[in-house]
């Protein structure tokens, strides 16, 4: 039996779509999806962002943000950012893949990194950046006990609705609300690696998951890129 990490590689690796979307010329961003074994099962490591933020303040997000110009690629981003705000040395992380990207409310093409970390990691978070991390088993992305959708429409007007799920941590006695971009990267991830239906609904045609989640990304960037055309 494969290791539930090399398994996950396995399936990552052929989501990965390295640059492909690197040229798009919408100002770019990185999120880190740290992946650790912990009880023999997946989790995934999330952020709370601090209080004193002005965008976003209190929200859960994976550790990331934009691009500086010191900044090689995608990657570089987000490792950078990922120590910056959590402390995770970048040589701590074993970088598997990129995974089709987002577009932010600020319309940056976000790409998600997805890297495994030890299940030893101490975060050290950054009080002025992020509030609190906690992880959460990525199985809660395909089978959660606590969820909800949530419609909205892009500044493009595209209507489109977006997941929303409560997880309880009972060893903390905390209760994490996890929607938005973050809740998409993170049911994406779930659908690569465990490559099973999940117990909602979701955009994507399950049995053309490569196809199918790279058009989506590309009718929400047209969508935005066309209005920035028209009010140029």
């Amino acid at each position: 039996r494969k290791s539930i990490k090399e398994s996950a590689r396995l399936r990552l690796r052929e989501f990965d779509v390295g640059d492909k979307f690197s040229r798009l010329p919408l100002p770019k961003a990185s999120v880190l999806l740290p992946l650790t074994v912990r009880a023999g099962k997946l989790h995934l490591l999330l952020t709370v962002r601090s209080m004193q933020l002005r965008r976003s303040p209190g929200e859960v997000c994976f550790p990331g943000g934009k691009r500086e110009a010191i900044d090689k690629d995608d990657i570089d981003t987000a490792l950078r950012e990922a120590k910056e705000e959590v402390g995770l040395q970048p040589e701590k992380v074993e970088v598997i893949c990129r995974l089709v990207p987002g577009i932010d409310k600020m319309n940056h093409v976000v790409t998600p990194v997805v890297g495994f970390i030890e299940d030893t990691f101490q975060a050290t978070p950054n009080p002025d950046e992020v509030s609190d991390v906690f992880v959460v088993p990525l199985e809660y992305f395909v089978k959660p006990l606590n969820y909800k959708t949530l419609p909205y429409k892009t500044s493009s007007g595209y209507s489109s609705w977006m997941h929303c799920f409560t997880y309880e941590d009972h060893e903390r006695k905390m209760s994490f609300k996890i929607w938005g971009l973050t809740a998409h990267f993170a049911v994406f991830l779930a659908l690569v690696i465990f490559g099973k239906r999940p117990t909602f609904e979701v955009e994507y045609d399950l049995d053309n998951l490569i196809s199918s989640s790279e058009n989506n990304f590309m009718n929400l960037y047209a969508s935005i890129y066309e209005r920035k055309k028209s009010n140029m």
